[in-house]
């Protein structure tokens, strides 16, 4: 294992969560583990009227890397769409795998010396993961939310005054 990975940058980042507890009223909540180590994150988020991150609330049992990278993600995701989310997610894992550049998210290029190191990548990845399984949960169930609401309006069903 390589020492370059374990930087004073990334021990700080470890233990700076801004959100290291559960959301009571999330509206998405998912938990990623790595069969590799076995950390765990549980990434809650609440969605605002606009459809962005409101709030989010992390339980991180994991790793160094795996703290840092739910830090990482906590610290820049509230203000953020569904969208950008899962972009996060997907250009990070791109990058770890080799086939695409640093991800546009604040601070990631902290792991670079991790790309080397394959058995970690998991790690790294966990809070992304959630975060936007968390979110894209959130979003389904705020669609749903809305058609319940609304009662009225079914799948098969024509607009109101088109008998």
């Amino acid at each position: 294992m390589s020492l370059e990975l374990y930087t004073p940058e990334i021990s700080a980042l470890a233990i700076g969560n801004p959100f290291p507890d559960r959301l009571a009223d999330a509206t998405g909540s998912t938990e990623r583990r790595s069969p590799v180590c076995g950390s765990r994150v549980t990434v809650d988020v609440r969605l605002g009227e606009d459809g962005r991150i409101a709030a989010v609330g992390t339980q991180v049992r994991a790793c160094l890397l795996g703290q840092a990278s739910s830090t990482l993600m906590a610290q820049h995701v509230v203000g953020r769409s569904v969208e950008e989310i899962i972009v996060a997610r997907d250009e990070l894992t791109k990058w770890l795998a080799g086939t695409g550049d640093v991800p546009d998210w604040p601070g990631m290029a902290l792991f670079t010396p991790g790309l080397k190191l394959t058995a970690r990548h998991a790690s790294i990845r966990l809070a992304f993961e959630a975060a936007a399984e968390a979110a894209e949960q959130a979003r389904a169930g705020r669609a749903q939310d809305s058609v319940t609401r609304n009662g009225q309006i079914r799948i098969g069903d024509a607009p109101a005054g088109h008998d």
